[in-house]
């Protein structure tokens, strides 16, 4: 559920939400008696304030936690083999049954004179798991007649890894906690992002009040820092392999009719 409230004309509001989600977790074909529960809460508390005509800032705090099977079951990590120290094996991830996150969002918009607006927005995260990302983004958006709007954003973001994180362990069940998702990894990245949009107005088309078709792409350059390509051809010993790059392009279409 959400509320918000408005204060001072208008100008300034105030915003809480609150979201909890339940799930359970297990392998395809296994009894789901054996399955594991999940469960998430979700606070946001958010302040939107009006600085001019043509200026906004709003500030958003998330706090999430999560409780449960936190781990993918069919994902593994890798260890050195104690009978072959130029090969390795694979074992089940596990994670803690608990995780606590926080992320703190700044965004502001001005509106240019010529039907153009400009944003700019930084967040901060942090969980109990010690990992620690910043994300930093600016976009511009332009408006052509009365139909097409053209935007263009850039996005950087970088995190520190979980402590329970390592692309090779020593050796099996070296710690509590084993974890090689690279999305627990120290890494970072660059999403350059443009879209097109072209919205038919009320009354062109009979007894439709809205249509909109968009097209965006965004293009991801992410480099790891800790995580190895294991699948990279050639020969490599554990722990050598070419670091993990992630280099694609990312397309979405959308159609928005309104009767």
């Amino acid at each position: 559920f959400s509320v918000a409230q408005d204060f001072f004309g208008d100008l300034t509001t105030l915003s809480l939400a609150y979201a909890r989600g339940w799930d359970s977790v297990g392998k395809r074909g296994q009894a789901e008696s054996d399955w594991e529960d999940k469960d998430l809460q979700n606070y946001n508390l958010g302040l939107t304030q009006v600085i001019t005509k043509n200026a906004l800032f709003s500030i958003d705090v998330d706090v999430i936690t999560d409780e449960g099977k936190l781990e993918n079951p069919y994902r593994q990590n890798r260890y050195v083999d104690p009978n072959d120290s130029t090969a390795y094996l694979y074992q089940p991830e596990v994670y803690p049954d608990t995780r606590t996150s926080t992320a703190l969002g700044f965004r502001g918009m001005y509106f240019l004179p010529y039907r153009a607006s400009v944003k700019l927005e930084y967040r901060y995260f942090s969980d109990s798991w010690d990992i620690q990302a910043n994300t930093y983004g600016v976009s511009y958006s332009h408006a052509f007649d009365e139909s097409w709007i053209f935007e263009t954003r850039l996005r950087y973001y970088e995190q520190d890894q979980a402590r329970f994180y390592s692309d090779l362990f020593p050796f099996a069940n070296s710690q509590t906690h084993v974890a090689r998702d690279k999305e627990l990894s120290t890494y970072s990245g660059i999403t350059y992002g443009f879209g097109v949009s072209y919205e038919v107005k009320q009354g062109v088309i009979p007894f439709v009040k809205r249509l909109q078709l968009s097209l965006l792409a965004d293009i991801l350059d992410y480099d790891y820092e800790n995580f190895r390509d294991v699948t990279a051809s050639g020969s490599y010993l554990p722990g050598e392999e070419p670091l993990y790059e992630l280099d694609a392009w990312v397309t979405r279409t959308s159609l928005i009719v309104e009767f």
